[in-house]
C-alpha cells in the first residue's frame, strides 16, 4: 500500500507540474524523490526483517511492537520529508518569463535586412519558407513613467540591426494562475497537448506597444495589399500571439499582415480631467484606442519597406477588436489611412452600446473611483504606482468613452452624418456569442424577466415575449454552465444584444451609404471552440492546424473558403471570386488565385437584400434569425437616449 500511494502522489504531482508547465528538472527531481522514498522503504523493511524475532533484539526490549512503531515513525517522517521535497521542487522551478517565437520552427533562417525610419531589423522565415514573420517591432515609445496615461509617442530609433523574432510582451492584465489556463484548454478548449518547450511564461509588461508583420517571400516588386488585425479581450485582455489569430497563414494567401498590443484596462482606458488638462490635443479615456491608430499610422507609413501597399490597408479585428475597429471607423483621426473594414462579433453603433462605450461622465466618475481606491489625489501619483500593482484595480475600464479627440461624438451620430472612413464592411457573427459570458447564470422560468432586465430595464418584459423562456437548450454546453430551464432563451437573447445587434445597426447605415457590405452567420460545430464566441477565428486566419486531430475535413473546406473571401475583401473590399491558395514560387508573377475555381457567391446587403451568408458545411444565404428580437432593442435604445 505504501508504495502504491508513493506512486500515485508523483503521478499526481507530475501532472501537477506538467498543468503548471514547470521546468523539466522538477520531473526529474520529482521521480527521483519517488525513487528514494521507495528505496528507503525498502532498506527500512529488509532491516525489519532481519531482526524481527531475534534473541538479540527481544533482550534488549525491542520487540516486534516496538519494530513496527518504528517503521511508522520512519514512513511518518520520510512522507513529510517526502511532502516537503515536492513543495519546495515545485516552487524552485516555476516556469521562467520569456518572448513567444514569432514562429514555430526552432532555429528559423533570419531574413534580409530591412530598414525602416527608426534603424534596421531583420526577421526570420516560417519553416517552408513561404512567409517572413518580424515580431516585436516598437511602433511608440514605451508608455512607462511620465509617459503613462498620455498619447502615444513617436518610437525612438535604435543602432545596428534589431533581430525582430519574437512577440512583444502582452499588456498588463489581470492574469490567471497556468494551471488554471491549461485547465481551461482542457475543459473549455479541449485541445491540452502535452509538449515540451512550452515551460514558460509569457511576458507581461507596461512596455507593450509593438506589432508584428508577416509577409508572403515573393520575388515581384508588385506591393500587396495590407490587413492590421486588432485582438480583442473586453478591452481588458488579450495578446497579439494568441494563435487563433496568428498572419502565417493568411500571408500565405497574399496579402501582408500586422497585429499589434495596445493598452488594456486602467492603462488604456483610466479618464481623468487633470489628464485632459496636461494633454496637447484635451484628450483622456482612449489610450488603447489611440494605440491602435499610431500602429495604423505606423504601418502607413512603414509598411512598403514589408511588401505591403500603404494605400491598400484593411482594418479588422474580434470582439472589443471589431468596436475598436467601428471606432477606428468613426475617428477623424485616421480618416484616409485605410480602405476596408473587417469585423467579427462587435461593434459601438447602437445608440447606446451595451459594452465596450460609456459616456463621459461615467469614465470620469470611474478614474474617481480608481484613485480613491489607491489613495490619491491625482493621475500624476497614480503614475507612481507600480504596475503590477495597478493592475489589480477592482474598478472596471473596459471601454472607450467620446474625448473630443479620438471620438468626437457617439460613433452613431458619426454614421448618421456620413463621416465614416470605411469604404466597404466585411462583418458578422456566430451562433453562440453570449453562452461563455453566462456560464455562471442558472435561467429558470422564475428569473428569466429578473436577468433580461439587467440590460433591457422596463423592456425585459416584451423581450420575454419575443425569446420566450422554454426555448430549447443549444445543441452544446460547456461542463460548468449552470444551465437552469431558461438558460436557451437567456443565451439566444442576450447574444443578439450584447454581438449580433451592433452588426444589424452597422449594416444598417452602410446600406444607406451606398457602401458594400457583406455579413455572415458562423454555425459551424467543431470539438474546439465550436461556434461560441471567437469560434470563427482559426477559420478565417487558417489557424486549424495548430490543433491536430481536433477538425475534420470539413472545417479545414470552410476554413479555405473563409480565407479566400478574407482575402478577396482585403484586396478588393469583395469577398466574391476564387478561392486563394499559396502562390506558386519562381513564375515571376505573384497571384494566389485559382482561376479555375470561383468561390459560393456571397451576396452584398443592399435595401433589398438583407440575407447574411450562412458559413457552414453548406453555405447559404439565410434570413438574420434575430430580427424580430431587433425591434425590442430599437425601442430600448430610442427610449435610452430620449431619457438623455
Amino acid at each position: 500500500m505504501f508504495y502504491f500511494l508513493i506512486i500515485l502522489i508523483t503521478i499526481l504531482y507530475i501532472a501537477v507540474l506538467e498543468l503548471s508547465k514547470n521546468i523539466l528538472i522538477s520531473w526529474i527531481i520529482a521521480v527521483a524523490a519517488c525513487a528514494a522514498m521507495i528505496g528507503y522503504r525498502a532498506y527500512c523493511k529488509k532491516k525489519y526483517d532481519a531482526t524481527r524475532g531475534s534473541v538479540f533484539g527481544n533482550i534488549h526490549g525491542y520487540g516486534p511492537e516496538n519494530k513496527r512503531r518504528d517503521m511508522r515513525i520512519r514512513a511518518v517522517c520520510a512522507m513529510l520529508l517526502f511532502v516537503l521535497v515536492l513543495t519546495a521542487n515545485y516552487f524552485f522551478t516555476q516556469p521562467p518569463v520569456k518572448r513567444v517565437p514569432v514562429v514555430d520552427n526552432k532555429k528559423p533562417d533570419v531574413t534580409t535586412v530591412v530598414t525602416i525610419d527608426q534603424g534596421q531589423l531583420t526577421g526570420v522565415y516560417n519553416k517552408d519558407h513561404t512567409v517572413k514573420a518580424y515580431g516585436g517591432i516598437p511602433y511608440a515609445k514605451p508608455p512607462v513613467g511620465e509617459l503613462r496615461f498620455r498619447e502615444p509617442q513617436t518610437p525612438d530609433k535604435w543602432e545596428g540591426v534589431r533581430a525582430c523574432d519574437h512577440f512583444g510582451p502582452m499588456a498588463m492584465q489581470p492574469r490567471s494562475s497556468v494551471i488554471y489556463d491549461s485547465l481551461a484548454r482542457i475543459l473549455g478548449y479541449h485541445d491540452y497537448r502535452i509538449r515540451f518547450g512550452d515551460e514558460y511564461v509569457e511576458e507581461m509588461s507596461e512596455d507593450c506597444l509593438y506589432l508584428n508583420i508577416f509577409s508572403p517571400e515573393k520575388e515581384t516588386d508588385d506591393l500587396l495589399p495590407v490587413v492590421l488585425y486588432i485582438h480583442g479581450g473586453s478591452l481588458t485582455t488579450g495578446k497579439p500571439s494568441y494563435t487563433e489569430y496568428r498572419g502565417e497563414d493568411l500571408a500565405k494567401k497574399g496579402v501582408v499582415y500586422v497585429n499589434c498590443a495596445y493598452r488594456l484596462g486602467v492603462f488604456g482606458y483610466y479618464a481623468a480631467e487633470d489628464l485632459k488638462k496636461e494633454s496637447p490635443n484635451g484628450t483622456t479615456g482612449n489610450y488603447g484606442l489611440l494605440d491602435q491608430i499610431a500602429a495604423l499610422n505606423w504601418v502607413y507609413n512603414n509598411i512598403k519597406a514589408f511588401g505591403g501597399d500603404p494605400k491598400r490597408i484593411t482594418i479588422a479585428g474580434e470582439s472589443a477588436g471589431a468596436s475598436s475597429v467601428n471606432a477606428i471607423c468613426a475617428s477623424p483621426l485616421s480618416k484616409g489611412k485605410f480602405q476596408y473594414a473587417i469585423a467579427e462579433s462587435s461593434s459601438v453603433l447602437p445608440k447606446e452600446p451595451f459594452h465596450t462605450f460609456r459616456y463621459y461622465e461615467d469614465a470620469i466618475a470611474t478614474g474617481d473611483a480608481v484613485r480613491s481606491e489607491f489613495r490619491v489625489e491625482t493621475s500624476e501619483e497614480l503614475r507612481n504606482i507600480p504596475a503590477k500593482e495597478l493592475v489589480t484595480t477592482i474598478t472596471d475600464n473596459s471601454a472607450m468613452t467620446v474625448d473630443g479627440y479620438a471620438l468626437t461624438q457617439q460613433p452613431y451620430l458619426t454614421y448618421e452624418q456620413g463621416k465614416n472612413n470605411e469604404k466597404a464592411l466585411l462583418n458578422g457573427f456566430n451562433a453562440k456569442e453570449a453562452d461563455a459570458f453566462l456560464l455562471d447564470d442558472e435561467a429558470t422560468r422564475d428569473n428569466y424577466v429578473e436577468l433580461l432586465a439587467k440590460d433591457m430595464d422596463d423592456y425585459a418584459e416584451e423581450m420575454a415575449q419575443v425569446v420566450p423562456y422554454n426555448l430549447p437548450q443549444r445543441d452544446q454546453h460547456i461542463i460548468i454552465d449552470k444551465l437552469g430551464e431558461a438558460k436557451g432563451a437567456l443565451n439566444v437573447a442576450y447574444s443578439a444584444m450584447w454581438f449580433t445587434y451592433p452588426h444589424y445597426v452597422w449594416n444598417n447605415y452602410i446600406v444607406k451609404q451606398g457602401i458594400p457590405a457583406y455579413e455572415y452567420y458562423f454555425t459551424k460545430t467543431n470539438n474546439v471552440l465550436t461556434n461560441y464566441h471567437a469560434g470563427e477565428l482559426p477559420y478565417a486566419y487558417g489557424n486549424l492546424w495548430r490543433h491536430p486531430g481536433l477538425y475534420d475535413d470539413s472545417d479545414y473546406e470552410l476554413s479555405e473558403i473563409m480565407q479566400s473571401y478574407w482575402v478577396n475583401f482585403i484586396y478588393n473590399g469583395d469577398p466574391n471570386g476564387s478561392y486563394r491558395q499559396t502562390d506558386e514560387p519562381g513564375d515571376g508573377i505573384y497571384n494566389t488565385e485559382v482561376a479555375d475555381k470561383p468561390l459560393p457567391v456571397w451576396e452584398m446587403r443592399s435595401k433589398g437584400q438583407d440575407k447574411l451568408l450562412q458559413l457552414d458545411t453548406t453555405l447559404q444565404m439565410i434570413d438574420d434569425p434575430n430580427l424580430e428580437i431587433y425591434k425590442v432593442i430599437d425601442k430600448y435604445m430610442d427610449e435610452k437616449v430620449k431619457g438623455r
